[in-house]
């Protein structure tokens, strides 16, 4: 009996003891067994949805276009913002397409060869529609500048400098600049560059020249000085010839005022004599028509005679 009881409560097949074992009702570790299943490929998929987004995204900052390399080779130019690509097959180059500004230091001679040491630079801009011709033929901003600015802005500045005196990249420095900026534009017309802007930085003068060239610049600013009081004192000297002349024009207009007055009252007593000469002439009256008008109404005071002797005093 014990036997027989024992032989019903074990199983007696393999299908049972499976049946047993995955059942959540007869097995408690089966049920961790199956959220085990589940969770597996959910951690699957967001493995891969983060390998997704650290390699598949990429971001160019405004200022620069990226390049996208695909196993090594140019394949694309991508604008400022954010651009999906293939993960590992794909890798970004960032060129900056915002001014950039280079410095040489170098040595050159100037017109009367003069050995200078001078600080030149150029502000300059890569075409932003041909970034990617540009890194195709040079590899990037560090290699076009070792390989193709940096020694041809040392040439046209040596060459630039050639053509002018010391004591005139000294005063002026504007000629020699503009020349450069002509150099480079010949120079960099087949690249896709745009030279904005040289300048001359610096520029150093054996000690001994230098000294002579300051003794040179002093003399003319005091040939400068001596010319320019020499003009004041000839503008003075002119000033006061023009005062005198103009105010003996303007004595001589008085004279000549004063001289026609003269003449023109004289003429009018001239010619007043006459008309009373002839009046006279044709009425011998006429004097007492005169008195009679300059009369005033108030008798005489006193009679004189023939001899001028007074003969009555009414006083």
């Amino acid at each position: 009996m014990t036997n027989r009881i024992a032989a019903a409560g074990t199983p007696n097949t393999e299908k049972e003891i499976d049946r047993m074992t995955t059942d959540p009702q007869t097995d408690p570790n089966a049920r961790k067994r199956k959220r085990r299943g589940l969770f597996i490929p959910v951690s699957t998929g967001a493995v891969v949805l983060l390998f997704l987004v650290a390699f598949g995204v990429t971001i160019i900052d405004e200022g620069h276009v990226g390049i996208v390399k695909r196993w090594g080779k140019a394949v694309a130019q991508l604008d400022p913002g954010f651009h999906f690509i293939v993960p590992v097959a794909d890798s970004i180059e960032k060129i900056e397409v915002r001014q950039r500004k280079n410095v040489e230091e170098l040595r050159a001679a100037t017109e009367n060869q003069l050995p200078i040491t001078a600080s030149v630079s150029i502000n300059w801009t890569v075409n932003r529609e041909s970034a990617m011709d540009l890194f195709i033929a040079y590899g990037g901003l560090d290699q076009f500048e070792a390989r193709i600015l940096d020694p041809k802005l040392r040439s046209a500045a040596k060459a630039a400098l050639s053509k002018f005196p010391a004591d005139r990249l000294i005063r002026n420095r504007q000629d020699a600049v503009a020349a450069i900026m002509s150099n480079m534009t010949a120079e960099l017309e087949i690249f896709p560059v745009t030279i904005n802007s040289p300048q001359i930085e610096n520029i150093e003068l054996p000690p001994q020249y230098a000294e002579a060239v300051l003794e040179k610049e002093r003399s003319r600013e005091n040939a400068e000085r001596e010319k320019h009081a020499l003009e004041r004192q000839r503008l003075i000297a002119l000033q006061a010839v023009n005062s005198a002349e103009a105010n003996a024009r303007a004595k001589r207009i008085e004279a000549e005022a004063e001289a026609f007055r003269v003449t023109t009252e004289a003429a009018a007593e001239a010619e007043a004599i006459r008309l009373v000469t002839g009046q006279l002439a044709r009425s011998p009256r006429y004097i007492e028509l005169t008195r009679a008008k300059r009369w005033n109404g108030v008798l005489p005071t006193t009679v004189l005679d023939d001899g001028a002797t007074p003969l009555l005093s009414l006083k």
